[in-house]
């Protein structure tokens, strides 16, 4: 019914955008300031971060209350956070500055907590840009903190003779958690989609996404998902889009974990078998949160115990004699029978050896299901948190 066809250089290729990034002085070296910008006003629908101690950023965006934007300013190394109001003013210093006439533009960040902006040094960086620049790579590195890599995809969707296009762009790896996680994401699109859609669609989508992983089990508070949409393909089919959607947040999601800080595995905790959704949710995030079993993660351990002990603390309704857990296609323990001899360790270790896998739980409660994400932790993530100011 459509085509979904891959975008090399994406937010370029979505009808009516721009962006770029640039070195401001803000990090060592690499770019730390990015703009996109969008020909004709794009009404914009978004999602932040639960942490209650939410940045400046976020703040202006709904002191503002902004519905409409065709600019946005990002900015790394520094999250504005915990900055009071001096940090929504300095905001605005910033913004007023901009050399291009702008509608209700917009900011965000990522970096340290608790340290003002350095406005001068992204004022200076304003008047660098090239604002005609169509260049997803720069944009993508400029929003990067400890990411060892830019994360960025998009589509031209077919439907008949109709065409629009939808690309993403995301950063993070560390302090990533479960109901947003350090993390940003820009969504953009020429698709002619209602405002009510797009605030639906960004909702039903991040909760197999965004709100569906865990590097660290921290939440930040600079987490934001922002949507995008100028309408100038002149086009919208609400299935393609939600479709499109869903393929480049969870792609981004899944680029995030990933991409964990000192990361070497990406694994799913798929719960099968739960008493309702909500317990499989909660069940599938306790185990891609939990530290020992990240740790197992990282020595290739396939210490199930970690992963019974960690359902069984969960608070979900669960029993012994139901419960399934299987390492890829290797089942360790079924509903009461421990299957954990020396041959069947060892098939699960080399499960266990590979950079990406599955971990199934089957709880025999009932039908509803649910799949987290996570990765191993290890001794890179605790020397780049330790040194993350320095």
């Amino acid at each position: 019914m459509f085509n979904l066809i891959p975008l090399t250089n994406p937010v370029a290729q979505v009808s009516g955008f721009y962006c770029s990034g640039l070195c401001a002085g803000l990090k060592p070296d690499g770019y730390d300031v990015g703009f996109l910008r969008s020909e004709k006003p794009a009404k914009v629908a978004a999602l932040f971060t639960q942490n209650r101690f939410q940045a400046a950023p976020i703040k202006h965006f709904k002191k503002h209350a902004v519905t409409t934007t065709d600019f946005l300013l990002v900015n790394s190394k520094n999250a504005n956070a915990m900055t009071g109001e001096s940090g929504i003013a300095d905001i605005e210093e910033i913004l007023e500055a901009l050399p291009i006439k702008a509608l209700n533009p917009i900011m965000s960040s990522t970096g340290v907590i608790g340290v003002r902006l350095p406005k001068e040094k992204i004022k200076s960086a304003l008047a660098e840009f090239n604002y005609n620049s169509r260049d997803t790579e720069s944009f993508a590195r400029a929003i990067m903190t400890t990411d060892t890599f830019p994360k960025y995809i998009g589509f031209e969707v077919r439907v008949g003779e109709e065409v629009f296009h939808i690309a993403g762009v995301a950063k993070g790896a560390g302090m990533i958690n479960p109901q947003l996680a350090t993390m940003l994401c820009f969504i953009v699109t020429d698709a002619a989609i209602p405002s009510e859609d797009m605030q639906e669609l960004l909702a039903k989508n991040v909760e197999h996404s965004f709100n569906a992983i865990s590097v660290d089990g921290d939440t930040s508070t600079n987490d934001s998902v922002f949507l995008f949409a100028n309408e100038m393909a002149g086009y919208y089919h609400k299935e393609a889009f939600d479709f499109a959607l869903g393929k480049i947040m969870h792609h981004l999601a899944l680029q995030i974990v990933k991409d964990g800080e000192g990361a070497k595995k990406l694994v799913a905790f798929e719960v099968r078998g739960a008493a309702n959704e909500q317990e499989a949710k909660i069940c599938a995030k306790a185990l891609s949160n939990s530290l020992l079993v990240k740790t197992a993660l990282f020595g290739e351990d396939p210490n199930w115990g970690r992963i019974a002990s960690t359902i069984g603390a969960s608070g979900v309704a669960c029993d012994e004699k139901r419960l399934t857990i299987t390492f890829g296609d290797v089942t360790v323990y079924d509903r009461g029978e421990i299957l954990f001899d020396a041959e069947t360790e060892e098939k699960a270790h080399k499960v266990m050896q590979k950079e990406e896998f599955r971990i199934i739980c089957d709880l025999g409660m009932g039908e509803a299901g649910f799949t987290a994400y996570g990765c191993d932790l290890g001794y890179e993530y605790v020397k780049i948190n330790a040194e993350y100011r320095t």
